[in-house]
């Protein structure tokens, strides 16, 4: 069993990826049934860009993007995520139908651990490195995957004394967030040794810029499918819960086949 596949639905004019096109309602809405059908097992809607540089969103603007896309996407079976850093947006998009907060702040706002227990959602707790605006300026670690691990497990903790079940937690390293491609890479290297926290692993790698990196070619974020899907099947290999990406169906059918010749060599 491989893990599941958390389609991205952007609905901001600003998000590094795939910007603009999905910014009004109907486009967001036509995106993530288009997912669905391309097999995600969870969708991940966002109201602001958290990309490197990328400006900050009031409260209101937020759930005035994502309100009526959750509504338009809260009756096909599919669990639906809040990708925000903000209590008041989690409450409302909670209320309106999304079952899990994706929090790259891992709930480090005032009042966040508060309203995660008391929403009793699942909630993914992202490490990232100072804040989206500035966090590629001068990313530096000791031991980036000491460093990172650490961080999780406190904000578990955290979150677990405010009273937040343990099994609702997923925890995400934040490939891109506040790094360097070594620190990417590093951290990709040890995802088995996030696993072996206990802590289910959620894995976003999809289309990042350590990608082109490593392959000038994939200046464009949308030339990065190769090296989406290496991460991701890297993911895999490891045994993280949750795969965020944004190519649903070129990332099922890669997982397909490695889990497909997992199993024959098993025989």
């Amino acid at each position: 069993m491989g893990p599941k596949v958390m389609g991205i639905v952007n609905v901001t004019p600003d998000s590094f990826s795939d910007g603009g096109h999905h910014d009004s309602t109907a486009a967001a809405i036509a995106h993530g049934l288009k997912l669905i059908a391309d097999g995600a097992d969870i969708l991940d809607i966002g109201g602001e860009s958290t990309r490197p540089g990328a400006a900050a969103v009031s409260a209101d603007e937020e759930i005035a993007r994502v309100l009526p896309v959750i509504a338009g996407l809260k009756d096909n079976d599919v669990p639906l995520s809040i990708d925000t850093m903000k209590p008041a947006v989690a409450r409302a998009a909670i209320a309106a139908g999304a079952s899990i907060w994706n929090d790259v702040a891992a709930l480090t706002a005032p009042g966040a651990c508060g309203a995660a227990a008391e929403l009793g959602c699942e909630v993914v707790l992202m490490h990232m490195q100072g804040e989206p605006r500035t966090m590629q300026d001068d990313p530096r670690y000791d031991d980036v995957v000491a460093e990172v691990e650490a961080f999780l497990l406190a904000r578990a903790e955290a979150a677990m004394t405010a009273g937040v079940a343990r099994e609702k937690i997923r925890l995400d390293p934040g490939i891109g967030f506040g790094k360097t491609v070594l620190h990417n890479l590093a951290l990709l290297a040890a995802l088995p040794r996030l696993v072996a926290t206990g802590y289910p692993v959620l894995l976003g790698a999809s289309r990042k810029r350590f990608i082109a990196s490593l392959d000038p070619p994939g200046k464009d974020p949308e030339a990065r499918l190769g090296g989406s899907l290496a991460a991701a099947l890297a993911g895999a290999a490891a045994g993280v819960e949750i795969v965020r990406v944004h190519d649903v169906r070129e990332t099922v059918q890669a997982l397909i086949v490695q889990a497909a010749v997992a199993s024959a060599g098993d025989r």
